[in-house]
């Protein structure tokens, strides 16, 4: 198929966070870039939709946002009947998310399309078993899946579908030029987590390990960076711990401050795990963004992060809760510091929007 005519569906999309909707905008803009003409349809979620309208106005690409509604299902509706009219001048559907899987099922009933899978991670792991079937059932209507982590195609690997192929998460970094930083060993450990504040992403268990590793690096010091959703939570830890002079909050920053942050931060850390609903680590797409200032990185095994981290060249892979294992990656680390400095830096390289989003065409044209 030559068309450039492209529909994306996405649970999630900015200004509001998310790691899906990160990689939706990413993907859209990369994609109308190439040449391809696309629309994305997605939710509105603030109540007046001022913001959704400020950022939706700097794109080069159509968005239709659906506003959500206190009935959820009010919204699934009015969602579906928006997708049946933007469907009909595209030749490719792009979905990303559980709904916009579930919704391409009741489209393929109407129109004969093209219908491309985008899977992160979070949806394969519902504790609804009715929703989970149903969910597996929606990916095998589709004609393409892709996979953002090899750990992601794992979890339907008991479908043992054939069209599906593992393309990762791309970065870009806005607002300063990374592509050549490498640092010597540091004379101060500043380490650093980028993301929401919650157990998924696992500040909590740098925060435990702190108090072995300042045996060490007595001055160490760590930043927390992102929404500080479960802030009070973790400010109740650092203070039983009693590293409240080691640790700093800095909430959600802009893109420019958090350049800065990365580029004056020794090593990255993601020590994500899953929740009790489900909700996993599908790739951890902050790491690259830490490897291209030449931040090596420490992250979970058992996850997506596994396809983020080249474990012992570009950082170490842990179980999240053993802090043996922490505290030996950050001496590996920091004994040949400029070595997995040049080659997180390296390694950031081929995971670009603009090399990513090639793959994404193969699909979309084959």
């Amino acid at each position: 198929m030559n068309s450039n005519k492209l529909l994306l569906i996405t649970s999630e999309f900015p200004p509001q966070p998310g790691g899906i909707g990160n990689h939706a905008l990413n993907l859209a803009d990369s994609l109308q870039k190439e040449g391809m003409n696309i629309t994305v349809l997605t939710n509105l979620r603030s109540e007046n939709g001022v913001p959704e309208a400020k950022f939706d106005g700097d794109l080069k690409f159509e968005v239709k946002r659906v506003k959500r509604r206190k009935v959820i299902w009010i919204s699934y509706f009015t969602r579906f009947i928006k997708a049946m009219q933007l469907i009909r001048n595209a030749d490719t559907v792009l979905a990303s998310g559980k709904f916009s899987l579930w919704l391409v099922f009741f489209l393929k009933l109407f129109y004969k399309k093209k219908y491309v899978a985008i899977i992160h991670g979070s949806e394969l792991m519902l504790s609804n078993t009715f929703l989970k079937k149903f969910t597996n059932k929606c990916l095998t209507k589709f004609e393409s899946i892709v996979a953002v982590s090899n750990y992601t195609k794992s979890l339907i690997s008991d479908l043992n579908l054939e069209n599906i192929k593992v393309i990762p998460n791309g970065f870009s970094i806005l607002k300063r030029d990374a592509r050549d930083e490498i640092h010597q060993k540091p004379e101060q450990l500043n380490l650093i987590t980028v993301g929401n504040v919650t157990q998924r992403k696992g500040q909590h268990n740098v925060i435990n390990a702190i108090p072995e590793l300042l045996k060490s690096y007595p001055n160490l010091k760590y930043n927390i960076v992102g929404i500080p959703t479960e802030k009070d939570k973790i400010k109740i830890l650092v203070n039983d711990l009693g590293v409240e002079k080691n640790v700093e909050f800095y909430g959600k920053v802009s893109e420019e401050k958090k350049c800065d942050l990365l580029a004056n931060s020794s090593i990255f850390f993601m020590l994500s795990e899953q929740t009790t609903n489900g909700d996993i680590e599908g790739f951890g797409i902050a790491i690259l963004e830490a490897n291209a200032f030449g931040v090596p990185a420490i992250g979970s095994k058992d996850c997506g992060i596994e396809d983020a981290i080249d474990h012992q060249e570009t950082g170490c892979l842990v179980h999240p809760t053993d802090i043996a294992s922490i505290v030996k990656a950050v001496n590996v680390i920091n004994e040949s510091y400029s070595d997995y400095s040049r080659k997180a830096n390296l390694w950031s390289k081929d995971f670009s929007w603009d090399k990513i989003v090639l793959k994404y065409l193969e699909i979309i044209k084959k």
